[in-house]
């Protein structure tokens, strides 16, 4: 099974492509805290395709700070004659933790109406035969 789980930070702005065939393209890196050392991290490729790529690429920015599910991709290249070997994760679902931003503010909770909305209509009086089942 290939399913990998990161959360860690956009080292970069993304970049979105599209291929001939219409298929967005978006590509990044993440940096991952490394869990014993808070001064080391690991800096991996990721790409996202379709409605994923688009999403990314218009809601993220260098330094936001997300979580990410997909799975690893190993492919190669050649260049100058000689193999290139890439490692990337496919991202398969986003979650946005956080902007690096600290001057956004912070979103405020949602607060429900307490009040009844059907006050000063009076009592309902509903029969079984008014009822459709």
């Amino acid at each position: 099974m290939n399913i990998t789980t990161l959360i860690g930070r956009l080292t970069k702005e993304g970049d979105l492509k599209y291929s001939e065939s219409g298929t967005a393209i978006y590509k990044n890196s993440i940096a991952v805290n490394r869990k014993f050392k808070k001064d080391e991290a690991d800096f991996i490729n990721l790409v996202a395709f379709q409605k994923t790529a688009e999403l990314m690429a218009n809601h993220l920015t260098k330094g936001d700070q997300v979580g990410i599910e997909g799975r690893i991709q190993i492919g190669s290249y050649e260049k100058d004659g000689k193999r290139i070997y890439t490692f990337d994760v496919v991202v398969d679902n986003i979650t946005f933790i956080g902007s690096k931003k600290q001057d956004k503010p912070a979103p405020q909770p949602q607060t429900r109406v307490t009040e009844d909305p059907f006050n000063g209509y009076g009592a309902i009086n509903i029969q079984d035969d008014d009822l459709p089942f």
